[in-house]
């Protein structure tokens, strides 16, 4: 049985002996893009004097562990490791089966979390969407538990409207709206469902609940209520979706952060290069790397790769071209003529942040969506991962590059008039988790120019 006791009770925020103070326990999965966006709303809620737990991945611990944050950790470094490295992770059919099936194992310790909590003191879970289903499962047993999902996407929001894509497909605007709901039914049906449903049932039917009988609807269905962790002017509120959803900002920290002596003295001698980053939890990379490395040779231009995993490099990169395992993207991007990237929400928001052109190339999960977004912004293209080589990776990043030259930032980028809007932010949260507000500041998000 997991127990409390393990964390210091200084680290919970408020008075742990006030009964009217809730517990806000953060429930995270995902690679540290996932994370980060839970560790800012943490620490702004602790600010606030909030009591908060983050219940986080084992292997994230080592990034947690010197926050001044309570947390307790699930799951094993293999177990996360294992999903990193099934390359059908970056499959758009295949890669939610991975996830879910890497998750699964932890999910009678998040019931045994939940039942460790003193039923005495209020307590609501602030969940990434995955991690819903595991938080209705402990409710069972804890009645009055408040279940908030934080949807870091929009993409995780069902919605039969405009704009709509289902992984690389994009519905055109004249397919009723009948036909798109068919179109959803088909793909639960012979896609997701078969996936993901049989562990989920299997682990609630070790606590005597009912079968679920889609995936996706119930995620959305078991939450009292959810926030967006994105602005109305990047993805507005759709009609199907919940009533309850509370709208929200991009969870960006300020730009203050430092660049390592190696690249600060790259960007300085020489034109801005070009980015060129998969994401932090891809291990399969090593074509696109390559064909990163052909693109710039033949554009002749500098480039940074970025990614935590040297051994997808090619073996020998030639001094224009610079390695990096991490960098603080707020500071870096406004130095950069462009960023090709793979549609990770934060990436996304940095790179419209920065007001840099964007090249997205989308493999799975969310990145199709934001992919879609960028482009309708005018911020940049899209180019499927699965449809890219360097000849079309050259063509595109050519275009963008002139775009730029003759017209200037794009017209959808946010560049210096960006708000990340986070007290905003954590007033839509607090609405959201049913808690009297803390803060009475009023944030609108910024308009379109």
């Amino acid at each position: 049985m997991i127990s409390l006791s393990s964390v210091p009770p200084e680290l919970l925020g408020a008075d742990p002996d006030n009964p009217a103070e809730p517990l806000i326990v953060l429930c995270t999965f995902g690679t540290g893009g996932d994370l980060y966006p839970f560790l800012k709303l943490a620490q702004g809620l602790r600010q606030r004097g909030r009591r908060t737990l983050l219940l986080i991945p084992r292997f994230h611990e080592a990034k947690v562990r010197d926050s001044g944050l309570a947390y307790l950790a699930y799951g094993t470094h293999e177990q996360s490791q294992g999903v990193l490295d099934d390359p059908a992770l970056w499959d758009e059919r295949k890669g939610f089966g991975v996830v879910w099936r890497g998750l699964l194992p932890s999910a009678q310790m998040v019931h045994e979390l939940m039942a460790a909590l003193p039923k005495a003191q209020p307590c609501v879970a602030l969940c990434h969407p995955f991690m819903v289903p595991l938080a209705a499962l402990a409710r069972h047993g804890r009645p009055d538990l408040r279940i908030v999902g934080a949807y870091l996407a929009p993409a995780s929001l069902r919605t039969v409207h405009d704009p709509l894509t289902m992984g690389s497909l994009q519905m055109p605007r004249w397919v009723p709206l009948s036909w798109r709901r068919a179109l959803w039914r088909t793909i639960d049906r012979f896609w997701i469902d078969p996936d993901l449903l049989p562990g989920l049932n299997a682990a609630r039917a070790i606590h005597g609940l009912a079968p679920v009988t889609s995936f996706l609807p119930h995620m959305q269905a078991a939450c009292d209520a959810s926030v967006g962790l994105f602005p109305a002017w990047y993805a507005g509120r759709q009609p199907d979706w919940p009533e309850t959803f509370v709208e929200g900002q991009f969870p960006l920290p300020p730009i203050q952060g430092i660049l390592a002596p190696e690249l600060e003295a790259f960007l300085a001698a020489g034109p801005a290069p070009i980015a060129f980053t998969p994401g932090t939890g891809h291990r399969h990379a090593a074509r696109y790397f390559a064909d990163a490395l052909s693109v710039l040779q033949a554009l002749g231009r500098r480039g940074l790769f970025i990614t935590p995993y040297a051994d997808q490099l090619p073996q020998a990169l030639p001094p224009e071209v610079l390695w990096q395992a991490s960098a603080p993207f707020e500071v870096l991007l406004p130095r950069l003529a462009m960023l090709v990237h793979h549609g990770g929400i934060g990436t996304t928001a940095e790179a419209l942040r920065a007001g840099i052109p964007q090249l997205v190339m989308p493999y799975a999960f969310d990145q199709f969506d934001n992919g879609m977004r960028v482009q309708h912004l005018g911020a940049g293209t899209v180019l499927p991962a699965a449809k890219a080589n360097a000849r079309r990776m050259r063509r595109q990043i050519a275009a963008l590059l002139a775009r730029t030259n003759e017209q200037g930032p794009a017209a959808g980028s946010r560049g210096s008039n960006f708000e990340p809007g986070l007290e905003g932010l954590l007033d839509s949260v607090e609405q959201a988790l049913g808690l009297a507000a803390s803060s009475t500041a009023t944030r609108s998000p910024p308009s379109l120019p």
